[in-house]
């Protein structure tokens, strides 16, 4: 079972990072990784940003039949 303190060194030592991928590396599920990164956010020890890939090709989300997938929520501490 992965610990709140794993999380955050992990993040720490990456620098940034998305859950799934804190999820795998921890062999934890998602949903308690999504918990774990809330908790930490409302901590202040941790911010969710949004990284745009550059894989849409006409910048507009909105009418995206996907419905943004092309944007990606990464993790980064304070």
């Amino acid at each position: 079972m992965a610990t709140l303190m794993e999380v955050r060194d992990l993040l720490a030592l990456s620098g940034r990072m998305d859950a799934q991928r804190i999820s795998d590396q921890l062999a934890a599920p998602l949903p308690l990784i999504n918990a774990m990164l809330s908790r930490l956010e409302a901590m202040g020890k941790a911010e969710r940003q949004e990284d745009e890939v550059s894989g849409c090709l006409s910048g507009s989300c909105r009418r995206c039949p996907e419905g943004k997938a092309c944007r990606k929520e990464v993790w980064r501490l304070r």
